[in-house]
């Protein structure tokens, strides 16, 4: 059984946790509002991306000539996934959530005999897909020193991926990321960025918008091919400010769990310690009363 000093200083450590956890709370409830506001404002710009795309993609259906970056390369025998997670821990489970997804498509596509490469984007997606794929990680990248991320951190990211594509280093890229819906939901997500994805319209605005006709200027070839290296960019973009919101999320939610424990904790060790003190008190008065008794 411990002793009372060694229950006091339990006590006084559990406290000196508290005040911690709920300082990290505060800042990142403090963080939070600016980062999820860059999300969500993300969001629409990214939306209508993949929109005109759609609708200029279209001219190429049924025809060949189309640029690699939409067409691809005609395989999917090598896939390189970007993972992007945070760079610190201490958020409950959005870094392990985002690598459990990126390490179940790389089982998967390594069971039907595919190629995978890795590119890591943040220390925590780095430190924990290395245990199981040490060798499939080509790179990492880091923004550790910088507070804000902005866009020309994800056009980077978005050269380096260009960059091993035009090598021939891979056939299909997938961007993993946690998309952000509130302080206590980020959803794990895989985006295929190249080839590019262009999901078509549907409902029934859909048919309407496709018979308005548009003259383009310069040609829609043209456009295209200067739209789809941005879309990259921008996609990765949406994903870093998407990983912000989610990381400060998830951080509120469990550091306000760890301040509810300690909490919870130094009550339990608090009873623990008035009780051994009080028997102690007891033990005391009773030799006291013994030895009065035999004088």
């Amino acid at each position: 059984m411990p002793s009372l000093k060694d229950l006091k200083n339990r006590i006084d450590s559990v406290k000196s946790t508290q005040k911690i956890t709920k300082a990290m709370q505060m800042v990142a409830a403090a963080k939070l509002r600016r980062a999820q506001d860059a999300a969500e404002a993300a969001r629409p710009y990214a939306e209508r991306m993949g929109k005109v795309l759609a609708s200029l993609a279209s001219v190429y259906e049924g025809q060949s000539g189309a640029p690699v970056l939409l067409a691809g390369t005609g395989k999917d025998q090598v896939h390189l996934l970007v993972v992007a997670t945070g760079e610190r821990g201490l958020a409950g489970g959005f870094n392990s959530s985002i690598a459990r997804l990126a390490r179940d498509h790389a089982a998967k596509l390594l069971s039907q005999g595919k190629t995978v490469k890795i590119l890591t984007v943040g220390r925590k997606g780095n430190d924990i897909l290395k245990r199981q794929y040490p060798n499939l990680i080509i790179e990492t990248v880091s923004f550790r020193e910088i507070k804000t991320i902005g866009f020309a951190q994800a056009a980077l990211i978005s050269e380096k991926v260009q960059a091993l594509f035009a090598a021939g280093e891979f056939d299909v890229a997938t961007l993993f990321f946690a998309k952000f819906n509130s302080v206590i939901s980020q959803v794990p997500t895989a985006l295929q960025i190249i080839p590019a994805k262009i999901e078509k319209a549907e409902g029934e605005g859909a048919s309407a918008a496709s018979t308005v006709p548009y003259e383009y200027e310069p040609s829609e070839e043209a456009i295209v091919e200067d739209l789809l290296p941005r879309n990259i960019s921008v996609q990765i973009f949406r994903a870093l400010l998407e990983n912000g919101a989610s990381f400060y999320g998830a951080q509120m939610s469990a550091m306000d769990n760890a301040t509810r424990n300690a909490g919870e904790m130094i009550g339990k060790l608090q009873l623990s310690y008035n009780r051994q003190r009080q028997a102690q008190i007891t033990k005391e008065l009773i030799e006291i009363i013994s030895g009065a008794e035999a004088l």
